[in-house]
Order: structure tokens, then C-alpha cells, then sequence
């Protein structure tokens, strides 16, 4: 080997011995880190996460796909609450109102729950990548109501993030059901629409030049789903530190809450979340607030969500005749986890304000 091929090899192994070093202290730095969070004390460590069950059924979509769906409560109660759930998620994030209702309402009434997985999500069927759109999820949560409720029955709709955009999507392709089958609605950290200017907590300059490559990156790392899926149960502490980040605000958020959400996102395939990424972005229903309006409408926002800011969930409450805004400043984009009481009290607080139509209607 001549001097010069020697001198690279040189540079070379320098390079990748403080490349090691760097990766290394980097993994030991992230153990140690998620060590100290998960040491901390937990009050829902042993909380049956993803174990709440209802009565199970299987509703076609418009396109034929198998919806799963589960029902809690009696089928003869006066009123049913229908909980959407958001990107990459799945019905067991609303675990703690699915508890807390526990098929009452504020003043001991009885309700019925139902919860659904969003196409391609949770339990059911994959849907087609034409069809990952809001205007499909809502003709979804269309064939939910048919297949659950009679028209007759009053409705409450509960959307969190992506669960919200089908609540609006639903208005805008169905308006004669707000003020009549639907009664009020709830809308979790979600968006009308300009999500693109999203900055996902980035300063603005930075966010700008990363946008343009989120789209093409995660179409890119779908056509691989099966490689990528592969490596993201790999990085499981890496994983637990940037939903930590990305999803909470709250510092002293419960580890098992955290690990809990990362489970669901993880196992949301790769090119799912890529399918369903332009339609976020694309996504404009401000003019399906006109039939929303018709109803109480509940906002629920936070004020650290990197997603969905605030600034969303007051604008759509500024749009909205009958609006309640609550937004929790020090929270992120899942209230039903992070502060699942304020988002069961205010479910409870629209049953409140429907209860006196439905004891005229059985009067």
C-alpha cells in the first residue's frame, strides 16, 4: 500500500473511530436519558392501556372496506357519543373517556359510546392510497352513524386531530344531519384547514425548507414500508424521546402514557402515514363551519401543540355562533391523554346542554 493509500485509510479510521464515539455516547446519553423518565413515578403504570373493550361489529365504508367498530352502553339509551380518532392512532386513545364516561352521563343518564378505527388504522382493512383522504374518512364516519344509530337517535360527535377533520368533512358532505340527528360536537386539537403552514415547533425560516421534503421523503420511505417498519422497532428509546417531544408539553407526563402512543403510532405502517400525509396538508373544510354552526360546538386546543397550534382551534371557535374555546396552555396535540379530565369534562358539558332537547323529545 503506497503513502497515499495509506493516509486515507488513516483519515478514514480516524473518521469512523469518532464517528463510533459520537453514536455511542449519543445512545448512551438517550438510555440514560429515557432511564430517568421511566424512573420516575408513574400513577398509571398500571393503567389496562389498550384493553378496554366494547361490543364489536364491522361496518362496510362506501368503498367497501371493513370498518372496526365497538359499541359501549345500552343500545336503548338516549343519547350516543361517537369518538373519532387521529393520525396514526387508533379508538384506544380515547382510553381514559372510554373509562371515565363508563356508559353515564353528567347527571347519571344513561349513554352509549361508539369508537372506530379510521381506515388503514387500528383494526381496520387497508384501504386503498386513492382513498386516504378527509373527504373519505368522513363518508366513513357517515357509514358508521348508519350502521350504529337510526336517524332519529340524537348524536354527539367527539373528533381528536384527524377524528376533527372527518367531523367537518362529515358537515360538509352531509349538513342535514347538524341540528337534527347530530346535536353537538367536539373537536381535539384539530384544524379547518392551512396546515401547511404548519412549523411542527421549528422557527419559521427552518420549517419553510423543510416542508417541501416531508412529502417526498415519506413517499420515498413508503415504497420501502417493509425495510422501514423493520428499523422502527429498533429505535424504540429514540422513539419514546421524540413522541415525548413532538406529542406532550406537560414535563411530568405519566412514561407508560408516553410508551403507550408510541405503540400505536408504531404500529401505523409507514406508507399509511405516507398516504394520508398530503390530504392533512391539503385539507380545507372552513366552509363546513356554516353547517357546524348549526350545533354546540366544544374546541379543545393546546396551547403547545407543534401540529395543530392554538391558533387553529380559536379560529374555528371565532367562526362558530355557539362556540366553548378551552385551550390548555401547557399541553401538546393528545388532550385525550395528556389531559384527558378537561376533555371528559367537556364532553360531559355538551351532554349537558343536549340533555334538555332529549327530555323534551321523551316527554
Amino acid at each position: 500500500m503506497d503513502s497515499r493509500n495509506k493516509r486515507r485509510m488513516g483519515i478514514a479510521g480516524a473518521v469512523a473511530g469518532v464517528g463510533a464515539a459520537g453514536v455511542g455516547a449519543a445512545v448512551g446519553l438517550r438510555r440514560l436519558a429515557v432511564g430517568r423518565v421511566r424512573l420516575r413515578p408513574d400513577p398509571d403504570a398500571d393503567e389496562p392501556f389498550g384493553a378496554l373493550r366494547g361490543r364489536e361489529s364491522t361496518v362496510l365504508a362506501s368503498d367497501g372496506l371493513p370498518l372496526h367498530v365497538e359499541v359501549d352502553g345500552p343500545d336503548d339509551a338516549a343519547l350516543t357519543v361517537v369518538f373519532s380518532h387521529g393520525y396514526c392512532l387508533n379508538q384506544d386513545s380515547w382510553h381514559y373517556q372510554r373509562r371515565d364516561l363508563q356508559g353515564r352521563g353528567a347527571a347519571g343518564d344513561r349513554l352509549r359510546m361508539v369508537f372506530w378505527d379510521q381506515r388503514s388504522h387500528g383494526r381496520s382493512g387497508r384501504g386503498e392510497p386513492e382513498h386516504a383522504t378527509i373527504d373519505q374518512t368522513g363518508e366513513d364516519l357517515y357509514a358508521v352513524l348508519r350502521a350504529t344509530t337510526r336517524p332519529d337517535d340524537p348524536v354527539v360527535l367527539v373528533g381528536h386531530s384527524m377524528g376533527g377533520m372527518s367531523v367537518l368533512a362529515l358537515a360538509d358532505r352531509h349538513p342535514e344531519l347538524f341540528g337534527a340527528q347530530v346535536r353537538a360536537a367536539a373537536l381535539v386539537n384539530s384544524s379547518c384547514g392551512d396546515l401547511g403552514e404548519m412549523t411542527l415547533g421549528l422557527p419559521m425560516a427552518l420549517a419553510k425548507l423543510v416542508r417541501p421534503l416531508a412529502s417526498g421523503t415519506l413517499r420515498g420511505l413508503g415504497r420501502r414500508a417493509d425495510l422501514v417498519d423493520r428499523a422502527r422497532g429498533l429505535g424504540a428509546d429514540l422513539a419514546f424521546i421524540v413522541t415525548r417531544k413532538m406529542a406532550f408539553a406537560d414535563k411530568y407526563v405519566s412514561p407508560t402514557v408516553v410508551d403507550f402512543l408510541e405503540q400505536m403510532i408504531r404500529a401505523t405502517p409507514i406508507d399509511v402515514i405516507a398516504e394520508f400525509y398530503p390530504t392533512l396538508l391539503g385539507h380545507d373544510k372552513l366552509g363546513a363551519l356554516e353547517s357546524l354552526g348549526r350545533v354546540p360546538v366544544l374546541v379543545l386546543a393546546g396551547g403547545a401543540d407543534r401540529l395543530t397550534p392554538a391558533a387553529h382551534g380559536r379560529r374555528i371557535a371565532a367562526e362558530l355562533p355557539d362556540a366553548e374555546l378551552v385551550e390548555v396552555a401547557e399541553a401538546g396535540h393528545v388532550l385525550p391523554l395528556e389531559y384527558p379530565g378537561v376533555v371528559t369534562g367537556g364532553v360531559r358539558r355538551l351532554i349537558d346542554r343536549v340533555r334538555p332537547e332529549l327530555e323534551e323529545r321523551t316527554a
